[in-house]
Formats: C-alpha cells, sequence, structure tokens
C-alpha cells in the first residue's frame, strides 16, 4: 500500500505537526513523510479532499453488535464497517451477544470474526457468567485470548462483593473492570429520567439517586480494593461530583460518557418515541450542562457513541415495553461538533485507548498509519440515509449535525465514507 494524503490539517495535540497543513505519506501501513509538496514518483494513490482534516483513530468504548445470536440487529462485518465510515479505526465490543461473552471459546469467536477489517475490534468480557450476577467469569482466561476490560453490559452488579473480589482478582494481570452504574431496586419499573416530564406524561421515574448510589458504593469498592474502574456512561450531575472526588483522592477510576447524553435531553421524550429509550435515561438540561463541564474540565475521560443496534420489533413499540437503546456510531461526530469545539471532540475520542491498553499512535514518521479523515464544518441533517447499520434506531434523526467523517486509514487500508 502506498498512499498520499493530500493538504491534510493535522489535529493530533501529541504530535510535532499539531495544527499544521501537510501531506502525508504512507507506505505498507506506516507513515514514512510529512511534508508539503510531496512528489510521487510511484503514483501512489493520492487523496485530496475539501478542507480535509486527520487525526489519530477514534475509538468507541462501547459497542454492541449483535452477533453471535442477534444477527438481525446487527452482524460483525457489517458492524464494523459501519465503524470505519463513522471514523472510528478501533471500537471495543460488547459482551451482550447470545451467548453472551463469557469465555475463551467466545472471545476468540469474535476476534476471528474481526480478521482482516481496517476497524480493529477489542473484546469486552463479562464480568460475571451469563452476565446473571452471581459468579465471576473467567477473567484471565479471557485476557489471554484478547479481552480488554470485564463487565456486564447495561447491568449494575447487586453483589458488591462480587465486584470487590474482580476488582482484587484481576489486579494479578492488569485487568480493567467495568462498572455499570444504576441501582435496580431505586430504579424499579422506571422507564424516564424522573422528573417534570416524566410526570407529566404519565412515565415511571428513574431518580438520579439509582445511578449516584451505585456509583457511590463502587467507588467505596475500588478505595478498599485497589484497580482499576471503569464507570461507563454516567448521566448526572452528582456522578460527575462523585467521579471529581474520587480522582482527587487518588483513585484509579476512569468514566465515560455517551453522546446522546451530552446533546440531548429527556424533553425529546414528549411525543413517546422509543428512539429515545435509553440506559440510563436521557436526564435533565442541568445534568447535560453538568456532563459537558465535565468534559471540559477533565473529569470525564472519553466520550462513547454506546452504539446499541435494536430491532424494529422491540423498538416500535409501547414507550414502556421497548428496549433501551440507539445506534450511535454514524452520528457521534456530527452531534458532538454541535456542542463541543473539535479539538475537545477529538480528545474525548481518542483518549479511551490509554484506559483500554490499546497502543497510541501519534501522527509522526515511523508511527503506524493510524488516522481518522474529516471535515469539521459542513452542516446538514441527520436521515435515513445517513445510517448505514442494519438497525435504524437512531436518537438522531432529522436532527442537525456538522462536520463530516470522510473516511479512515489503518491496517494498511483505507476506506472512504
Amino acid at each position: 500500500m502506498k498512499l498520499i494524503i493530500r493538504g491534510a490539517k493535522i489535529i493530533d495535540s501529541k504530535s510535532p505537526f499539531h495544527n499544521k497543513t501537510a501531506d502525508i505519506l504512507i507506505v505498507d501501513g506506516f507513515i514514512k513523510k510529512i511534508g508539503t509538496s510531496l512528489p510521487n514518483p510511484d503514483k501512489a494513490e493520492e487523496v485530496k479532499l475539501d478542507n480535509l482534516h486527520v487525526s489519530q483513530g477514534w475509538f468507541d468504548s462501547s459497542v454492541s453488535l449483535g452477533e453471535p445470536g442477534f444477527e438481525d440487529r446487527e452482524t460483525i462485518s457489517n458492524g464494523l464497517n459501519v465503524a470505519a465510515k463513522s471514523g472510528f479505526t478501533a471500537i471495543a465490543l460488547q459482551p451482550n451477544s447470545f451467548p453472551i461473552i463469557d469465555n475463551q471459546s467466545q472471545v476468540n469467536f469474535v476476534l476471528n470474526k474481526a480478521l482482516g477489517f481496517a476497524t480493529q475490534l477489542y473484546p469486552i468480557g463479562a464480568l460475571s457468567k451469563e452476565s446473571a450476577g452471581k459468579d465471576m467469569a473467567e477473567l484471565y482466561d479471557m485476557k489471554k485470548a484478547g479481552a480488554v476490560a470485564f463487565g456486564d453490559y447495561n447491568k449494575s452488579l447487586d453483589n458488591a462483593n462480587l465486584l470487590k473480589i474482580a476488582l482484587q482478582y484481576v489486579q494479578d494481570f492488569d485487568g480493567l473492570i467495568l462498572a455499570f452504574s444504576q441501582d435496580e431496586n431505586i430504579k424499579g419499573n422506571g422507564v424516564a429520567n424522573e422528573g417534570i416530564v416524566s410526570t407529566r406524561l404519565g412515565l415511571k421515574g428513574i431518580p438520579n439517586l439509582a445511578e449516584e448510589l451505585q456509583i457511590a458504593r463502587n467507588l467505596f469498592l475500588l478505595e478498599y480494593t485497589g484497580g482499576k474502574l471503569h464507570i461507563p456512561t454516567i448521566s448526572t450531575k452528582k456522578s460527575v461530583q462523585l467521579i471529581k472526588e474520587a480522582k482527587a483522592n487518588g483513585l484509579n477510576v476512569t468514566c465515560s460518557v455517551a453522546v446522546h447524553h451530552l446533546v440531548l435531553t429527556d424533553e425529546k421524550l414528549e411525543g413517546f418515541d422509543t428512539r429515545y429509550k435509553v440506559s440510563p435515561p436521557l436526564r435533565t438540561e442541568t445534568d447535560r450542562k453538568a456532563l459537558l463541564k465535565g468534559i471540559k474540565e477533565g473529569t470525564i475521560d472519553m466520550i462513547t457513541s454506546d452504539h446499541n443496534p435494536i430491532d424494529i420489533e422491540h423498538k416500535k413499540m409501547e414507550f414502556d415495553g421497548a428496549k433501551n437503546g440507539t445506534i450511535g456510531m454514524e452520528s457521534a461526530f456530527g452531534a458532538l461538533m454541535t456542542v463541543l469545539p473539535l479539538e475537545t471532540v477529538i480528545d474525548k475520542l481518542t483518549a479511551g485507548k490509554s484506559t483500554f491498553g490499546i497502543d497510541i499512535q501519534i501522527i509522526n514518521e515511523g508511527s503506524k498509519a493510524n488516522i481518522t479523515l474529516f471535515n469539521p464544518e459542513p452542516k446538514s441533517i441527520f436521515t435515513k440515509s445517513s445510517i448505514l447499520s442494519k438497525s435504524k434506531n437512531s436518537a438522531f434523526l432529522e436532527t442537525e449535525i456538522k462536520g463530516k467523517v470522510l473516511g479512515i486509514v489503518n491496517q494498511g487500508k483505507l476506506i472512504l465514507a
């Protein structure tokens, strides 16, 4: 593979070429030369696009696909193509397939399915067997097979002792524990954020307390055990504060927020549209602003699409009975650009690599070519034709977005969107 990316503005705060516009010569998957007006005697393929910007390849820390078991929602092959055309060179795959990814053979299965694609797949192993929250899964075996972390997707561990033991156990092999935080007893039959909107619509509420109480418990456990804890998709103002205090006290904790919690609020539920039914639920404008502040001040480490394809039979139904989840990879960059500055967006779409133990390739001569191509300026409406996923359950349909993903270079491949 020989490729020249022409006239690209480089956005990479760790690169000596940060904020410079240059040509990038890529040979056999590595950056050979960065400079202006690079010659092309070998007739390498050239990429020349309007207002082209490049950054380190983006990483999505929470992606559900479906395969094995739920191929009607999404397959691994199509999911990886969606990721590539959405700007992601790497994704962490949640274990919520059927069967659950809770053993070495399941990790091997999804890794084998992902071979040969431009976007790399990193499996998250289930923390408990069948994600049932009772017995610890085979964490060490899964780590050896290639799992980058352990957690039960969108399930909170009622059993505090199981989380305590897991945090202690994985320290022997530098493992990362994910702890989705929502007290199921306080959540009860809730389907929407508890507040003015849920009361007006007659929907059972999920109070902020359900998340915050569980985060507080999990942080106490981390303080006791040591180790590394990642709290995915936080959604409330108090959650940001709790994690900020824990970091100040020296705890090794990271957290993420989903794109939809940074852009949308529970006001969207007015029409009972189940595309806005997510877990944790969309919160209030106060919470949304606190999450954006948490991003800007560095308390929130990364942003995820929390991409979760759901088939139409489980979405197009009464709000109470519909499954939680929205797809999000295709709209992630464009939605974020409406609420955050470009450099912050790029930082939070790449920062998760260090938490999940994934190699970081800065844009520099000699580095592996792991690059996302984009134009940060154009505005458009996100429509159904923009959706590449098999499932169409996007919370951002008919929303104005800003910026356009142009493609990726990774694994010696160029994928243009």
